[in-house]
């Protein structure tokens, strides 16, 4: 086996894990200060963190499925543990997705001031038990991955 390669893909690995979980730690930290806002009227300063929130949310997303995850549903995760993994909690993943995306579309970028924020806390409240549901499920993953590749690296 070419170490050199291998060492490469697990060094993108890490790098995509990385960046994934730096999205995760920002998001959490929007989803925390948005949800104590309520559902009162937003003000300009409340409609600029929430439009943050909104492009954070579909960066996290887009850190999951272009980068952790493309290597595995392209077939070219080799660790077959990693791989049946995946094919196991995908499904689940991807649900949070379409609640995240569905969420995104619903809330940003609208500054007319009209948006219905009436059932805000109660959609607020379904995105973070998608997000949780949709930690848990990474941590899997990474754990395997990192597992993996710590035992690659003794062998």
């Amino acid at each position: 086996m070419n170490t050199t390669t291998s060492d490469e893909r697990r060094g993108r690995s890490t790098e995509l894990i990385d960046h994934m979980l730096a999205e995760r730690r920002q998001l959490l930290s929007l989803l925390f200060q948005i949800t104590d806002l309520g559902g009162h009227e937003l003000e300009e300063s409340d409609r600029e963190l929430f439009d943050e929130f909104c492009q954070v949310l579909v960066d996290y997303i887009a850190a999951g499925h272009f980068g952790l995850y493309s290597r595995i549903s392209e077939g070219k995760e080799r660790r077959k543990s990693v791989a049946e993994l995946a094919a196991r909690i995908y499904p689940r993943i991807e649900e949070s997705t379409e609640v995240a995306l569905a969420f995104n579309e619903r809330y940003d970028g609208n500054k007319s001031g009209d948006m219905d924020f009436s059932d805000i806390e109660e959609q607020l409240s379904t995105l973070a038990e998608h997000i949780t549901s949709r930690i848990e499920l990474e941590d899997q993953l990474i754990n395997e991955m990192l597992q993996r590749s710590l035992v690659a690296e003794a062998g």
